[in-house]
């Protein structure tokens, strides 16, 4: 069964496919070499972040109208004006009072969360900014020239972090598993060569994730899945998906290893997680049976991870209840967790946005229509959710008093 092109997609120009086609070659030599066939997992890491090739390393515009997608510090300032309070009470807690902001984009963020906080007297010691894109480092090198405390930038995670770790849409670009369970058997989903011969041990699967043929818009590649060999994996799909029935979902074990690996590093302050995703009962509530993984390609939304290899950003949401365990068994504990719009709402972002000018103004008018997007239940304002995960649990959290959900994780 082919997989048709979403009709609204535009067509990439001649030197996009040109890259792409590249990406095409690359992973197809890596599938050959493999033996036939690799995990989405391993496809993701290829296409996303391979040297000189992946989506985020590559050069491709990702953010802005020109890109694939908005995040919420580039709609508007204000988003980083309403997070500084909170992580104004978290410098106030840590030792060094810096920042560490992982995948910081185009450095929006960065900008208007050191703005609002030296407004607020409240500037940290130091800015660090943990980047693997050569690109995106020069972007944001170029966003916060200007800036008047002391900025780093590193590759790897530093070794240890006393203050605010940030992670702003970062956890839903880590390379999930996709884990399929057909009629009682275990499997996992993969990319194989198109035509590949079905004694390898590789199944087609249908978009249900029943096996059959399902074809990628290109001539190379085609989804596959194989009997899952990994028992923890296994185990972990065993634990979290419904009892019954087929079912085809995610699992994370590089989002979780993440999330553990800076609860280990922090010293005094805490983690914000601000991401698009569920608690895990909802995350694999038994009527969500084809899991989360999407493509972002011009602002559009489609279902084809094959499609245009290092032109598209590929994403699944966040199970915010893993991301809270992993952080528990490394000595962190859960200082809040909540909806974007309620905590936002409650970070005073209505104050900030009455302090922009007259509500008839033009600057009024702009910063509203992006605030309306950030709040509305219809756009970021429930699929979204912040996390804070805290060494100290003396600290109190009052802007999530009111409409904390961590009893939801």
């Amino acid at each position: 069964m082919p997989v048709p092109r979403p009709p609204s997609l535009p067509e990439p120009d001649a030197v996009a496919r040109l890259h792409s086609e590249r990406v095409r070659s690359h992973v197809a030599t890596l599938i050959a070499r493999e033996g036939g066939w690799i995990t989405i997992e391993r496809y993701l890491r290829e296409v996303l972040y391979a040297p000189g090739l992946g989506y985020y390393v590559a050069g491709a515009r990702k953010f802005g109208a020109e890109g694939d997608f908005v995040t919420a510090p580039e709609m508007t300032p204000l988003y980083g004006a309403a997070l500084a309070g909170p992580l104004a009470t978290i410098l106030a807690a840590s030792a060094r009072r810096e920042i560490v902001e992982l995948g910081a984009g185009s450095g929006a963020l960065a900008r208007s969360l050191i703005a609002a906080l030296a407004a607020a007297g409240a500037a940290p010691a130091r800015y660090r900014i943990v980047e693997v894109s050569p690109e995106l480092k020069l972007r944001q090198q170029a966003a916060l020239a200007d800036v008047a405390i002391p900025l780093d930038w590193c590759s790897v995670l530093p070794e240890s972090i006393d203050g605010a770790i940030v992670l702003n849409e970062v956890l839903d670009a880590l390379p999930p598993h996709v884990v399929v369970r057909c009629d009682g058997v275990w499997y996992e989903r993969g990319v194989t060569l198109a035509g590949a011969d079905p004694s390898s041990g590789a199944v087609t699967s249908r978009r249900d994730g029943s096996p059959g043929v399902v074809r990628n818009a290109g001539p190379t590649l085609a989804l596959a899945d194989r009997p899952l060999a990994d028992a923890a994996l296994r185990e972990l799909a065993a634990t979290r998906f419904p009892p019954e029935g087929d079912y085809t979902s995610e699992i994370n074990p590089a989002a979780e290893a993440l999330v553990a690996t800076l609860a280990s590093r922090l010293g005094d302050g805490a983690i914000v997680i601000a991401d698009y995703g569920f608690a895990q009962a909802e995350y694999y509530h038994p009527q969500r049976t084809m899991g989360t993984l999407v493509a972002h390609y011009r602002h559009r939304v489609h279902a084809d991870p094959l499609l245009w290899p290092g032109l598209t950003d590929l994403t699944a949401h966040v199970d915010f209840t893993a991301m809270a365990q992993a952080a528990q068994a490394a000595g962190l504990h859960v200082a809040g967790y909540t909806s974007q719009a309620a905590f936002l709402v409650a970070a005073g972002i209505l104050d900030h946005l009455a302090r922009v000018g007259p509500p008839e103004s033009v600057p009024y008018l702009r910063e509203a229509a992006a605030v309306q997007r950030l709040l509305s239940p219809a756009e970021m304002g429930e699929l979204f959710k912040i996390l804070i995960l805290a060494r100290d649990d003396g600290i109190v959290w009052r802007y999530l008093a009111d409409v904390d959900r961590s009893h939801r994780l």
